[in-house]
């Protein structure tokens, strides 16, 4: 057997009580991608911080790079022996430039000035090399998300990085960024660069590795190639169960035939979103698709009043309920779960106890306007439970939590405000496999009580498995509604030709 670029040996890592990792062993080939796979708590990042030097593994493993040991623990000698990591959250300054983002902590200098010239000079063939339309002289903050994370890659190439790892990089990424980050990543292999690429997402998994690893409870379950990567496969491996159980309904399959509970009809923005109109019934699973930028988001926002509305009207059985703010859709039975849950859902500071209860505080106030604690804290313990929130306490800080742990905390919210109709935008972002199957099964739980859902999603797969219905949507119009028959599913293909204008004649059911 050759020797692999990168040989992590029986790595385990202790926190306390906390057992992290036990001998996880990793391989990397020069010029392949391996992705790394595996729940939020698996272990995948305490793994990737100990080959960065960030943390020192416990006693008894090693790391070897080109069949050279690596001592552990020093940040500086993991750089250089060729080891970068892009972390999901970029680490770049948006008032500085590309090249002195570049040079950050190493800036080129003579005589004792910060030599801007030179930095320049030996940035301009990396973004070459990336074939990016912007120079080394451009600021941070004029760039897209995309373009971002094309500079972190830059940054990762100026010290001649030979392992350059990604953890999630495509999670703020639009479809076309994320084609050009593919590219990228396809160069980098051709020069022999080894990438480990850490993706929740199974169908980036199956474009771009060459290997799969899974962690399961910070231990090592085993290793696919690319000729047996499948999502069966991967899905038991992740979390030991068949992958036939995630898009299970329990509620009725006649959904859809109820009475319609919401109603929108020409709604508009004066930008984006021109003359949109759909209804929604009790007990049904309205999914939204379309790529990005085609208006989903910018429409779920209307209806709920957080932007204002040019034209259009919104009716609960009936009766005119035009939201012109959240509280006023909140008390018409609306309520949105936000796709940036950690910007604009979430107080990351508080615990999980106030946040459940942040939209219902006035219930618990007493005669002379003082919270009721203890009917707070029922409130929480009981969705705690409901929703099976994984945390010590409910009065831990929801910062602390994971992706899907973050995400029943904000449903719990809205639930606690009764509502009858629930529009979630992208529920399941950011979540690891096992908690988007628990996501998937508290929605169709919520319609099995009547409720009616509205579910935006980029993902097809999610959008075929958990939807009754499908409205597509182009360029901030309603592009069609497909409704699935026994004889005729909804395919991707369908949703596909509705939403990129590809098959003008397709019919809408």
């Amino acid at each position: 057997m050759t020797t692999p670029l990168l040989d992590m040996r029986d790595i385990s890592k202790t926190f306390g009580p906390v057992k992290a990792l036990s001998k996880v062993s990793l391989r990397a080939e020069a010029g392949q991608v391996h992705a790394l796979m595996g729940e939020n708590g698996a272990g995948k990042s305490t793994l990737m911080k100990i080959l960065s030097g960030a943390y020192t593994p416990d006693p008894g493993g090693e790391i070897l790079i080109d069949g050279t040991p690596l001592q552990t623990g020093n940040p500086k000698l993991s750089k250089a022996a060729g080891i970068a990591v892009i972390y999901q959250e970029l680490s770049l300054s948006p008032n500085l430039t590309v090249a002195e983002n570049i040079f950050l902590g190493n800036e080129r200098s003579h005589r004792g000035i910060v030599d801007r010239a030179a930095m320049h000079r030996e940035t301009a063939p990396i973004l070459e090399r990336l074939g990016v339309s912007f120079t080394p002289g451009t600021r941070v903050s004029n760039l897209s998300l995309g373009e971002r994370q094309l500079v972190e890659i830059a940054r990762a190439l100026s010290t001649r990085a030979r392992i350059i790892v990604m953890d999630e990089p495509t999670t703020s990424l639009s479809m076309r960024e994320t084609d050009k980050l593919f590219e990228v990543i396809a160069g980098l292999k051709a020069e022999g660069i080894a990438i480990i690429y850490i993706s929740h997402r199974m169908d980036e998994i199956y474009r771009l590795s060459d290997w799969c690893s899974v962690l399961r409870d910070g231990s090592y379950v085993g290793t696919l190639d690319r000729e047996n990567l499948s999502a069966e496969a991967l899905v038991k491996m992740m979390v030991g169960r068949d992958v036939s159980s995630f898009y299970k309904k329990a509620h009725s399959a006649e959904a859809g035939s109820g009475e319609v509970v919401m109603r929108v009809e020409g709604m508009s923005d004066g930008k984006l979103v021109k003359d949109c109109s759909f209804e929604v019934r009790r007990g049904e699973v309205l999914g939204i698709a379309g790529l990005v930028g085609s208006g989903r988001t910018e429409l779920a926002r209307l209806i709920y009043g957080a932007d204002a509305a040019t034209a259009g009207k919104v009716t609960m059985h009936g009766r005119e309920v035009t939201p012109n703010a959240p509280r006023a859709a909140l008390d018409a039975g609306i309520v949105y779960l936000t796709e940036d849950r950690k910007a604009l859902g979430l107080f990351l500071d508080m615990t999980i106890d106030d946040n459940i209860n942040m939209c219902v505080m006035e219930r618990d106030s007493g005669p002379l306007g003082l919270r009721r604690f203890a009917e707070a804290a029922k409130r929480s313990a009981k969705a705690f439970k409901s929703l099976a929130i994984k945390a010590p306490s409910p009065r831990i800080t929801v910062g602390s939590l994971s992706g899907g742990n973050q995400q029943k905390v904000l449903l719990a919210r809205l639930l606690e405000a009764q509502p009858e109709v629930i529009i979630l935008d992208e529920p399941t972002r950011g979540v690891d496999v096992g908690a988007k199957s628990e996501i998937y099964r508290l929605i169709d739980g919520l319609a099995q009580e009547g409720l009616a859902v509205v579910m935006i999603s980029s993902e097809l797969p999610e959008v075929l498995g958990v939807s009754d219905r499908v409205m597509v949507m182009r360029e901030g119009t309603v592009a069609g509604t497909l409704t699935p028959t026994a004889e005729a599913p909804i395919t991707q293909e369908a949703i596909m030709e509705l939403s990129t204008g590809s098959h003008a004649s397709t019919e809408a059911a």
